[in-house]
């Protein structure tokens, strides 16, 4: 398994649509920028047949130093969370029937 970077897949869509490298960055970052901005307001991202994107709160908890067996109170915190669509889903599922 490998790791896509966001330069990769920029590059990626600029050969397959020659479109300008520029152009395509730019779309990138504002498209992330805004899904970052939306989620920070506590708005859901719903994007078909691709997936959700939803934020929740995780709980506050008390926790143990490894190195020392001290227990530390950690704070409930936001995180966000994702469910895959239908269309994800089918091509992920196909992918590891194959493997």
């Amino acid at each position: 398994m490998s790791t896509i970077t966001k330069k990769e897949l920029v590059d990626r869509i600029t050969q397959s649509n020659q479109v300008k490298r520029v152009l395509v960055k730019a779309t990138v970052q504002n498209f992330l920028d805004e899904v970052i901005s939306e989620l920070a307001k506590g708005n859901r991202l719903e994007f078909r047949d691709f997936g959700v994107f939803e934020t929740a709160l995780r709980v506050a908890r008390v926790a143990r130093n490894p190195k020392t067996l001290e227990q530390v109170h950690v704070p409930a915190k936001p995180m966000v969370k994702f469910k895959m669509g239908r269309l994800m889903r089918q091509k992920l599922n196909s992918r590891n029937a194959k493997v």
